[in-house]
């Protein structure tokens, strides 16, 4: 159903912040304008909710939410990100790419959308970093490296994500896929930050190549 920008601000603020009280309503949604002129636009919305879709705001006096037969997507995400960082799912696979996805109103730059935009997105950074540890300490290399991948992917100089997203390659056999990642890791990180990766995934990557060497001089070299 469309309803026009004004309108979807509102309801996208009660969606987002829940019940709330006027007074804070029009100071969020319309700072610039003062206090007659913010109260009468709020009125004038509120109207126009009402009317385009009957029964989704609640309007009790100087308190406005949304009905609780409203279905907000961004709880059943949370939802989601709280039992993948509990481990309380067995088939991961499905809500996983879903929720690499997971973007929260995406070309809105107001203030209290992008500190949403910002909560969700650290939500969804800490709930595939834990996925991908425990996916990995139970040897489940393949869920591990594809959460890894979906840390980095929001925060590429994350290094535990990164340190993570190596492991689970290497564990899958794919040295080629591990040094990959490291190289665009440190490349963005000179380029950024004019740092160097730290002591441990170096060291992490050294040992790798060293296995690595192992291996192949013993199929190069002859049987004793």
């Amino acid at each position: 159903m469309h309803v026009a920008a004004r309108q979807q601000r509102l309801i996208a603020a009660l969606a987002l912040r829940g019940p709330r009280l006027r007074s804070y309503l029009v100071g969020m949604l319309w700072p610039e304008y003062p206090d007659a002129r913010a109260l009468e636009s709020l009125r004038v919305t509120v109207h126009m909710v009402s009317r385009q879709l009957p029964g989704l705001l609640v309007n009790d006096g100087p308190m406005l939410s949304l009905s609780d037969d409203v279905d907000v997507d961004l709880y059943r995400v949370r939802a989601e990100l709280r039992e993948l960082a509990a481990g309380a799912r067995h088939n991961v696979s499905a809500p996983l790419l879903n929720l690499r996805d997971a973007e929260l109103l995406p070309g809105w730059y107001e203030d209290w959308v992008i500190f949403e935009q910002n909560r969700l997105l650290q939500d969804r950074l800490r709930a595939f970093t834990v996925l991908a540890e425990t996916s990995l300490a139970c040897g489940d290399y393949s869920t591990a490296a594809e959460a890894a991948e979906a840390a980095v992917e929001i925060e590429p100089l994350y290094e535990s994500a990164v340190r993570l997203l190596i492991r689970a390659d290497l564990n899958l056999g794919n040295l080629a896929a591990a040094l990959r990642t490291f190289e665009r890791y440190q490349a963005k990180l000179q380029h950024d930050l004019g740092l160097r990766p730290s002591e441990h995934i170096q060291k992490l990557i050294a040992n790798a190549r060293v296995h690595q060497i192992s291996v192949t001089l013993e199929h190069l070299l002859p049987a004793p």
